[in-house]
Formats: structure tokens, C-alpha cells, sequence
């Protein structure tokens, strides 16, 4: 009996790895720790009033997005028909003047870009800095290009299709895209499979 217990302990010591194993048994692995520091911000980027240069591309489509979204809405209630004027006048004015807290500037491969509803998904592993001025910065951006464009004219691209208010508001010869490509979905970030 004696030799049948020691050849069974030799035997699970040498299965667990030795010693320490005790220490180990039933224990998940470790889960490698990850840091993902916030996006260091200018001076500009934090306190100037105006949206910063690189980001009002990023901007641009997000008004876009927003705009499209409350006429589509507006024209639903109405069984998709064209809204009069005073109508869509008042969509507008809502769209720009809503509260953008859900949009906000993160760090992506060493460039800043805007974050939020209609701009493309960002790898899940980032910090997103919202509120602050960037809600102020989009409603100044919205409201500035319905008055240099005019509402009939935004609303008349609006009818033609979402490609077609981004290109009036965004790509055209004084948008904030023009001259740029379209940039890219952001790589996926790997995952482990199990």
C-alpha cells in the first residue's frame, strides 16, 4: 500500500510540475494588464472656442450624421414627404442646438479624432474625452454651416441622400474634407480565441 501511495504521489507531483504547484492549482493564469492613457490635449484643442483643424472633417460628418437623422425622423412623421419649409427651419435649428454630449476626441494610432454617433467605430481600447467643449464647438460648427449654406439648400441635399448633404456640407470646395480621402476603418484590434 505504501509503495502504490508514494509511486501515486511521484507520479501527481511530476503531472502539477513539482513544487509551487499547490500554490497555482486553480488559479486562472494572470490576465496581462493593459494601459490606455487619454489623449494629451493642446492648449487650442482644450480652451480654444473653435473647433481645431484636424478634427473638423471629423466634425463635419458628425453634423451631417445628426442633421440627416432629425429630418429623416421629421419626414417619417409625415409619411416620408417633403417638410415645409418652416418645418424643416424648425428641424434645423433643433439639430444644431441639441446637447452633443455624446461626441468627444480620442487618441487613435497617434492622431486625435472625433468620436460619436455616424463617424466611424474606433478600436475598443481607448479613452474618449467628452463634454467640455466639444458639445459648444459642434453646435457652433452646425449652426455656422446652416447659415453660410441656407436651409433650403441643405435641406434640398438632405432629399437627394445622405452622400449628397456630406458633400455639400463636407467635401465640397471650402468643406473641411476637401482635398482629403476618405480615411479608412481603423484596424480591429486582435482578438484571443479561446
Amino acid at each position: 500500500m505504501r509503495a502504490a501511495l508514494a509511486a501515486w504521489l511521484v507520479l501527481s507531483l511530476s503531472l502539477l510540475g513539482g513544487t509551487g504547484a499547490e500554490d497555482t492549482c486553480g488559479d486562472p493564469p494572470a490576465a496581462p494588464s493593459r494601459s490606455v492613457p487619454a489623449p494629451q490635449l493642446s492648449p487650442e484643442e482644450r480652451l480654444s472656442p473653435h473647433m481645431p483643424e484636424p478634427l473638423r472633417c471629423d466634425a463635419c460628418h458628425a453634423i451631417a450624421f445628426q442633421i440627416e437623422e432629425q429630418l429623416r425622423k421629421a419626414e417619417g412623421k409625415v409619411g416620408k414627404k417633403a417638410l415645409k419649409e418652416s418645418d424643416y427651419t424648425e428641424v434645423l435649428e433643433r439639430s444644431c442646438s441639441q446637447d452633443w454630449e455624446s461626441y468627444g476626441v480620442l487618441e487613435l494610432d497617434g492622431e486625435k479624432r472625433l468620436s460619436g454617433p455616424g463617424l466611424p467605430r474606433q478600436q475598443p481600447l481607448s479613452v474618449l474625452v467628452s463634454g467640455g467643449p466639444w458639445p459648444g464647438r459642434l453646435s457652433k460648427l452646425c449652426h455656422g454651416y446652416v447659415g453660410e449654406r441656407g436651409e433650403a439648400q441643405i435641406y434640398g441635399a438632405h432629399r437627394r441622400g445622405p452622400a449628397a448633404l456630406r458633400q455639400l456640407l463636407c467635401h465640397g470646395d471650402k468643406g473641411p474634407c476637401a482635398g482629403r480621402k476618405e480615411r479608412p476603418e481603423p484596424r480591429k484590434a486582435p482578438q484571443n480565441e479561446l
